[in-house]
């Protein structure tokens, strides 16, 4: 009598178990976003980034475009937490503008400044995006004036901004400088960062 051969063990799915963790794997998915941006990102890139397979991303978050959307609000989330812990820390709206600026310069250097920001580049990228994420951008570019506007007007109340100031249009030029700064992060560091930075402070004199 012959035995029945043994059945071949079932083929393992390559990458991680479907216990992964989340916010790692989004955290490996925002550098590709980050390099790439939105639409340069394939399935390919991803899922090697993340360790998972395409059929293992698209179980987890469904499609690209809705893991780019929880990436995004990672991103948002974590900048903002770091961005305002080091704020904390100054008294007036002006040294608060100044450690912002020094944040933004910090962001845009080595190997920090080449990945890019998320909010930089999706702007750059906003008309080819759709709906959705042309307005969950504009709305975080948005907020970005806004709070610069929000430090102006504290350093005017504190007597560590020029009170002749127009607050909104200092704030759009703050903007501007900020995220000039991460352009320039994808190719090479900002340049004389301090002399820069203390530029655009006499601004609001």
């Amino acid at each position: 009598m012959t035995s029945k051969p043994s059945p071949a063990p079932a083929a393992r799915e390559r990458g991680r178990p479907r216990n992964f963790d989340i916010d790692e794997a989004l955290d490996s998915a925002m550098i590709v976003f980050r390099q790439k941006g939105f639409h340069a990102a394939s399935i390919a890139d991803l899922g090697e980034a993340m360790n998972l397979t395409a059929g293992s991303i698209y179980k987890a978050f469904q499609d690209k475009r809705s893991l780019f959307l929880r990436v995004f609000e990672r991103y948002i989330l974590l900048r903002n937490v770091d961005l305002r812990t080091r704020l904390q820390q100054y008294p007036t709206g002006r040294a608060r503008i100044a450690e912002l600026l020094q944040f933004y310069l910090d962001s845009a250097s080595e190997i920090e400044g080449r990945r890019g920001c998320l909010v930089v580049g999706s702007t750059v990228e906003l008309q080819t995006l759709d709906e959705e994420l042309s307005q969950l951008v504009r709305e975080a570019v948005l907020r970005n004036r806004n709070f610069l506007t929000s430090l102006v007007e504290q350093g005017q109340e504190d007597g560590s901004i020029s009170p002749r100031l127009d607050a909104d249009t200092a704030a759009g030029l703050l903007l501007c400088v900020a995220f000039g700064m991460r352009v320039v992060g994808k190719i090479q560091d900002v340049t004389n960062g301090k002399e820069t930075i203390n530029m655009v402070l006499s601004i609001l004199d």
